[in-house]
């Protein structure tokens, strides 16, 4: 095996040599995104050799038949290997066999023995796995990945003729054959200039083998995700069986672009003729909607009342129902050993269910029939919320008054111990701001995006979850609370952690979405300096870090409150003072001067759109 192994590495060194003067022609080989399996493979030999044949395949099949897409597949045996490739539209053969060539290599280097992996570039996507997965769109999992360097000019006339562009290519592409679509549209910056400020450049795609709703979906999917990017000159968004990106440097030829408008107008044009019968039609039924329209009203009240409907979610996909004695097993009976968190509202375990995958499961008391009624309405809602950066509710089970919530496991655990418990130091002032913005851009979605506004009154560092690669994700809804859009409710159940809370909800019962933002400019105070809001390390510090953060401000020492653990070559202070700045504007009081969510994120990503003038200092 050792020797094998060695053989192995001497041939991947080979190649890499021999793919360095293939890779300098650059095929849009700009890596987006390389995904592995946690599990390795077991008999090495045998799903190696089955891989190399199903990679062979693939780049036969590209190079002969001149192909974008290409499977493969050795099933017949105990390690079985499926491997998919496709490249995008306006390669050239050439260059789309050295985009593969070099996911190829990537592909074996990041994964090693994993026996499943997936790498994305701009230019096409490589990925194995040892289970059919052909048809899959992974809905939910998608991820965008912004150019968070590079900002552009007239940002709102960017931003409206983005999204116009993107929703457009995303409504057309699942129509047309190919699943391909690419288009350009410039943006006017509405001064007297007929010369456009900048011009847009976008491509959709799905794979070839999902079905034309699937692709659909994947691409909604996708749209929703990317537009977390505007305005930013460039985005990608990647899931299993969809591909979204926009830039504003060209990376297509004029002559591959798609006329993508009859497939955009489709259905939405009618004769006069139509116009006619439909007129007709609707005079015909008028009398009797109306003589039909109380009995409709009073049925639909039974039946939102049966089916514990909430502010009028009633088209929710539920969650899948797992058996209470599954659960059990997974955790090993709820054992010490594999609990891994606990608070107020429940008990967490580590668990393995039976397709291998590892969960977090929550056990918590359900007593009253009512709290069963909202418990169910929640968690309906709840399995139905999609976002890279919040926790994925994947089902639930129970038995008697004991309910149990499955959620996907993060190994990494919650923010707050790499802030300043046992792990703390090892982030890197990258991957602080990245979870910064992770965390805005998943309350932007619970506040804004999603078809109800959600509050999840209690955000802190220890309900940030990390992901393998440290991207953030906003964990524990037990807390949460819906709202219609644009409305505020007065409480007297409060829910929160001190420290966290904002004054008006605290004192007043007052919630309204900034109740998360107030929550949220605490966590990236936290996240800045490292030190928890209501224990400094510092023994000679008697205030919280709120307070000390205003003195700061007020005296110009912003960065006094940088992490010392950190390395100052990784930031300039004025970047940090500027982090600082926008957590203050998120605590300020009355909470009507606070910004969005959504406009955090503008704040975060558009280093030009930062109002420098007095804040206003949060009241107690």
């Amino acid at each position: 095996m050792k020797q094998w192994w060695k053989m192995s590495m001497v041939v991947v060194l080979a190649v890499t040599l021999l793919l360095e003067s293939v890779s300098s022609l650059d095929p849009q080989a700009n890596l987006i995104t390389q995904q592995c399996s946690q599990f390795d493979t077991w008999n090495t030999v045998e799903f190696f050799s089955n891989l190399n044949s199903t990679l062979a395949d693939l780049r036969r099949q590209l190079s002969v038949n001149n192909t974008h897409f290409a499977t493969a597949q050795q099933a017949r045996t105990t390690n079985p290997v499926y491997s998919l490739v496709q490249c995008r539209n306006y390669l050239s053969p050439a260059d789309c066999v050295a985009c593969f060539d070099i996911a190829a290599l990537d592909i074996r280097k990041f994964c090693n023995l994993a026996n499943g992996a997936r790498v994305v570039y701009d230019g096409c996507i490589l990925r194995y796995e040892l289970r059919n997965f052909f048809t899959e769109i992974e809905l939910g999992s998608s991820s965008e990945v912004c150019n968070v360097n590079q900002s552009v000019s007239a940002a709102a006339a960017f931003n409206l003729v983005g999204v116009g562009l993107l929703k457009d290519l995303a409504a057309a592409t699942p129509k047309i054959k190919s699943y391909f679509a690419v288009a350009k549209r410039q943006v006017f910056d509405g001064r007297p200039s007929e010369k456009a400020s900048v011009t847009v450049y976008a491509v959709a795609q799905c794979l070839a083998t999902v079905s034309q709703g699937d692709c659909k979906s994947c691409l909604a999917s996708a749209f929703t995700n990317i537009q977390n990017c505007l305005p930013q000159a460039g985005a990608s968004s990647v899931a299993a069986g969809c591909f979204l990106r926009y830039s504003v440097t060209s990376f297509f030829a004029d002559n591959d672009i798609t006329n993508i408008m009859p497939y955009v107008q489709e259905g939405s044009s009618s004769t006069k003729t139509a116009i006619v019968a439909g007129v007709v039609g609707a005079i015909s039924l008028l009398l009797f909607l109306l003589a039909l329209l109380l009995w409709y009203r009073l049925l639909r009240k039974r039946k939102a009342a049966k089916r514990g409907n909430i502010l009028g979610v009633t088209k929710l996909q539920g969650p899948t129902i797992y058996s209470y004695s599954d659960l059990k097993s997974a955790t090993k009976n709820f054992s010490e050993e594999h609990k891994v968190g606990e608070g107020g509202f429940g008990d967490i375990y580590k668990g393995i269910i039976e397709n291998g995958t590892i969960v977090a499961v929550k056990k918590l008391d359900v007593t009253t029939s009512k709290e069963k009624t909202d418990f169910e309405s929640e968690v309906r809602l709840i399995s139905n919320v999609h976002h890279r950066n919040i926790i994925r509710l994947l089902g639930c089970g129970g038995k008697g008054p004991v309910q149990l919530l499955v959620y996907e496991y993060m190994e990494n655990g919650s923010l707050d111990k790499f802030l300043y418990g046992n792990k703390r130091g090892t982030l890197t002032w990258k991957q602080r701001i990245d979870i910064i913005l992770g965390i805005a851009r998943g309350l932007a979605y619970l506040h804004e995006q999603f078809h109800v506004c959600i509050i999840h009154r209690d955000i802190k560092s220890s309900n940030i979850l990390l992901d393998d690669d440290f991207q953030p994700k906003i964990a524990d809804f037990g807390l949460a609370r819906l709202l219609p859009t644009g409305q505020s409710h007065v409480t007297t159940r409060y829910a929160g952690t001190f420290g966290y809370t904002a004054p008006e909800y605290a004192i007043h019962g007052h919630l309204c979405e900034k109740v998360d933002t107030y929550g949220f400019g605490i966590v990236v105070l936290e996240i800045i300096s490292g030190q928890s809001c209501t224990h400094m390390e510092n023994e000679l510090q008697t205030e919280f870090l709120l307070e000390h953060a205003w003195k700061s401000y007020d005296n110009g020492t912003h960065d006094k409150l940088i992490d010392e653990t950190l390395d100052p070559r990784e930031y300039s202070v004025e970047n940090a003072k500027r982090m600082i700045e926008i957590a203050l504007k998120c605590t300020q009081s009355p909470f009507s001067l606070r910004p969005t969510m959504s406009q955090v994120v503008v704040l975060l990503v558009n280093d030009a759109s930062l109002e420098y003038r007095q804040l206003n200092k949060a009241s107690s």
